[in-house]
């Protein structure tokens, strides 16, 4: 029986699997998997067409078809926002940094902070009228300026007027992030609210993350409240697949 791109997608996508093809190295030429697995160059182009559509492998210009590394960042559950790292000049995602092994610098991550109108589903989460005034701050953060993911998080102004959360500048708003400036506004976070799930991105998520074809984006929910269950912050994330994995820790409810 005759190999068929199908099949040729199987025994490639082994051979990644199994390290014949380590990550970040290139394919063989097509013309010489054509020779090797006795089939023709449609045959292949469709294989490698499989591969690229389940993330295994990226077509890159001049140089050919090369294996995709696989999540390289640790992305820590509740550990990342432990008290005793923000508190302290650690934000969050300088802890998944940390927790993986690699640098970070103030620079990795931009700012952009401007005055916006609920949405339903903010105003939903910050408890305020659809259409009313809220904060947006909006970040972009890289890894050696390779993007990996963006935050945007939206706050009440009565909250934040006035401190360094609304400030434009790059990077964060103190060393320990937005949650130390909220816990000296007399708000500080006790418990949140994270909900995942996974979509192919959208164009314009594509060009500012750079994410290539066939790459899906975890997004993120997140919902932080003060003890007495103030809402004080909503942040939605968009989190390149290929960048992270994720990580919980916790003891089992009763």
């Amino acid at each position: 029986m005759g190999t068929g791109y199908r099949e040729l997608a199987s025994a490639l996508r082994e051979a990644i699997q199994q390290g014949t093809y380590p990550p970040e190295t290139t394919l063989p030429k097509q013309a010489e998997l054509a020779d090797s697995y006795g089939v023709n160059i449609n045959t292949v182009r469709k294989a490698v067409g499989v591969l690229e559509a389940e993330g295994l492998v990226t077509a890159v210009r001049r140089k050919g078809t090369v294996v995709r590394a696989r999540p390289a960042m640790k992305r820590l559950g509740v550990e990342r926002y432990a008290k005793s790292k923000w508190k302290f000049g650690l934000v969050a995602f300088a802890a998944d940094r940390e927790a993986s092994g690699q640098g970070w610098n103030r620079n990795d991550q931009t700012n952009k902070v401007q005055k916006v109108s609920a949405d339903a589903e903010t105003a939903e989460a910050l408890g305020v009228d659809v259409g009313s005034e809220v904060y947006e701050r909006a970040r972009l953060v890289k890894q050696d300026d390779v993007p990996t993911h963006t935050l945007v998080s939206y706050y009440r102004p009565e909250h934040v007027e006035g401190t360094p959360i609304v400030e434009p500048r790059p990077g964060t708003a103190t060393p320990g992030g937005g949650f130390a400036v909220l816990t000296l506004q007399g708000l500080e976070p006790d418990h949140m609210t994270e909900t995942f799930h996974a979509r192919m991105p959208t164009p314009g998520e594509i060009e500012e993350l750079a994410i290539p074809a066939g790459e899906p984006v975890v997004v993120l929910h997140r919902t932080t409240y003060t003890a007495d269950d103030v809402a004080v912050e909503f942040a939605r994330g968009i989190h390149k697949a290929s960048r992270f994995s994720w990580s919980y820790t916790f003891t089992l409810p009763e």
